[in-house]
């Protein structure tokens, strides 16, 4: 993983958001295993309660569950999960202030780059 810590959020949230950035990509599959705490507090200098936050949060969620004596590994059906939910906070958050700034710099749909309108 390559992380750039910013000071805007809680490291564990961050490392939370990194993992689920992970998963949508493709980078880390259903049913393989995330990094052990030990490694990854290792690899970036961290508390391991900072790791076990951020995986505890993808425990709650129910994306990743815990193998005795192996480690954590995606749930079947996570990445469709985590997808759905991204979108869904996406059209809530994020979009809605998108469109205002679309809307107070009086862009037409003409203007936006082509790749909004689903060509690449």
């Amino acid at each position: 993983m390559t992380i750039n810590w910013n000071g805007d959020a809680p490291i564990y949230i961050q490392l939370y958001q990194q993992v689920i950035q992970r998963i949508l990509d493709g980078n880390i599959q259903e049913g393989e295993a995330l990094p052990s705490v030990r490694k990854v507090a290792a690899e970036y200098q961290l508390n391991p309660v900072t790791i076990s936050k951020a995986y505890q949060m993808l425990q709650d969620e129910q994306y990743v569950e815990k193998q005795r004596g192996k480690g954590l590994f995606v749930k079947p059906g996570a990445p469709h999960r985590i997808l759905e939910n991204e979108r869904t906070s996406f059209l809530a958050n994020e979009w809605p202030l998108i469109l205002q700034k679309i809307s107070r710099l009086k862009l037409s749909i003409e203007e936006l780059p082509r790749t909004i309108k689903g060509n690449k």
